[in-house]
């Protein structure tokens, strides 16, 4: 009889925890959400604008490299004259 006793206080135990992880998880979830979200919304302004600094800034160093110099017209290859040596 002791035995009966004791697993039905398991089940009831067992039971308890189950109902209460049921609660605990989801809650959790939820502060859990709320906080990410007020936590982005609060700093979403601050990242952005650093991002879109550093982008323009990186974009503006890659434009660097494309743009062509114009070459003096007096270093372009076609209208040079060769020079006039006396040997």
């Amino acid at each position: 009889m002791v035995l009966i006793g004791n697993s039905s206080a398991l089940v009831a135990g067992s039971s308890t925890f189950a109902a209460l992880i049921w609660w605990v998880v989801p809650a959790g979830a939820l502060i859990g959400g709320l906080a990410y979200v007020l936590w982005i919304s609060k700093f979403k302004g601050r990242f952005e604008s650093e991002t879109t600094r550093s982008v323009g800034n990186f974009q503006r160093f890659q434009d660097s490299f494309r743009t062509e110099t114009p070459i003096p017209e007096a270093q372009k290859p076609e209208e040079q004259v060769p020079e006039h040596r006396d040997n």
